[in-house]
């Protein structure tokens, strides 16, 4: 994209976050990136929510907010959930794990598509307003993440 594109989409961008009575888009139209863009952003502050009370160091906070949130962590969690979800919810996932990005070097290819499957999930829900079934699926994934977590730090 040139940057004179960048520059109208994101002019467009901001008119519509100014937009009077502006509602979610229709998470069903939307490409599994974003939603992946939207998930990691609601993962990442429900964890950082479930992290606040366990201690008041910050460094603390923000060690175990970065191993919970990392690829290589959402993979493992996604690959225990896959069994809880819904047909729809799987197709949702499918188009997250199929979508194609830019894998950094933290985490391997698989590990990064399962999260951003993962991502993509909690992004869907977000936008459909499920919050019972976006709850169910961010506890789990925590408890399975910080579960895995007290294992390999014994």
């Amino acid at each position: 994209m040139r940057f004179e594109q960048y520059q109208i989409i994101k002019k467009q961008a901001l008119a519509a976050c100014e937009a009077a009575g502006v509602r979610f888009p229709d998470a069903a139209q939307i490409n599994p990136i974003i939603l992946a863009y939207v998930g990691d952003a609601v993962f990442s502050l429900y964890v950082r929510l479930r992290l606040v009370p366990v201690s008041g160091q910050v460094r603390v906070i923000h060690d175990l907010d970065a191993k919970i949130v990392s690829a290589i962590y959402q993979c493992k969690a996604m690959q225990e959930l896959q069994k809880h979800l819904t047909e729809e919810e799987m197709a949702v996932f499918r188009a997250g794990r199929n979508a194609k990005s830019a894998v950094p070097k933290s985490a391997s290819v698989h590990e990064y598509r399962m999260a951003t499957a993962l991502e993509t999930l909690f992004g869907w829900l977000f936008l459909k307003e499920s919050s019972e079934r976006l709850e169910e699926l961010l506890s789990m994934s925590f408890a399975i993440i910080t579960q895995m977590l007290n294992k390999s730090e014994v």
